[in-house]
């Protein structure tokens, strides 16, 4: 699998190892639509599991976002605003590491977290500790001053927003609520609630909710995507997407800075993902918003 991912539209600049003091080595895409100038000033969509993003033929499944093409059709057809997006490799095996929101897992007891480091892909987290603090500050600290200083973009908070899917849409959401001054809002697709393998492990999903009670910025300068299917690994998030929807009311966001997405009869893939990609970027960048 080759990181020279192709375009169908826009220009694609790969840095294969940009260095960082807080996750090592890691590879970062920045995409710019077509016709992109240092005349115009751009927002910016800082995305994960970015290998992911723009060419099937180097993906492990053959699947991909197709973010060139949505995000470069919106634009022409001047349905959103010009914007950038920076994409972040996921780190292999450090993925849930670094993308399992650091706070609600220190929250447990170490009774809990030994449960949850039982079997799967969550055994990981016994050899490599939670780190997704320090992705966060990679990506603030880091990568953010590096973006708005190379590229033409707009660093304000309300020109900043982060996206990702599945394990992705946790650290999105948790990347608003711990840099809520930096992002000004938070695409969160087929969000990864239970946060292990184990669908039926409802704990750290309760500290994921009162995380989102307890810190999700007040309504007014922020905006919160999330969305759903009901097929494979979306089959279990139904009611807690529908619990985290009770929390977004309670808190008092609305239509004008909160979305939530059924989409019947999808899965968890990318193809899904895809499928209903405008529809984040609309809510986001929108110009009819």
């Amino acid at each position: 699998m080759s990181n020279a991912a192709q375009v169908a539209t826009g220009t694609l600049h790969t840095i294969d190892a940009f260095e960082s003091a807080f996750i090592g080595q890691r590879t970062v895409q920045v995409w710019l639509p077509a016709g992109y100038s240092n005349a115009v000033k751009y927002s910016v969509l800082y995305m994960h599991d970015g290998q992911m993003l723009y060419d099937a033929s180097t993906t492990w499944n053959g699947q991909e976002w197709g973010v060139d093409e949505i995000a470069g059709r919106l634009q022409a057809e001047g349905r959103v605003r010009p914007f950038i997006v920076v994409s972040v490799f996921n780190g292999g095996e450090l993925r849930y590491p670094e993308y399992l929101p650091q706070k609600p897992w220190e929250a447990l007891s170490a009774n809990q977290q030994t449960a949850l480091n039982t079997g799967g892909r969550q055994s990981i987290v016994s050899e490599k500790s939670i780190r997704s603090d320090k992705y966060l500050k990679f990506l603030v600290k880091e990568l953010k001053p590096y973006i708005d200083n190379k590229y033409s973009v707009l660093a304000d908070r309300d020109n900043t927003f982060v996206a990702g899917s599945s394990m992705g849409g946790l650290i999105s959401l948790y990347a608003l609520g711990e840099y809520p001054d930096v992002f000004g809002g938070a695409a969160c697709m087929s969000t990864h609630w239970p946060g292990s393998s184990r669908p039926e492990w409802t704990v750290i999903t309760d500290e994921f909710m009162r995380y989102l009670k307890n810190t999700v910025p007040a309504p007014g300068n922020h905006k919160l995507y999330f969305d759903y299917g009901d097929q494979t690994l979306d089959a279990v998030y139904p009611p807690m997407q529908q619990y985290a929807d009770r929390i977004m009311q309670d808190k008092g966001y609305d239509q004008s800075n909160w979305l939530t997405v059924f989409d019947k009869g999808a899965a968890h893939t990318e193809k899904a993902w895809r499928a209903r990609l405008h529809q984040p970027l609309l809510f986001l960048f929108g110009n009819d918003l």
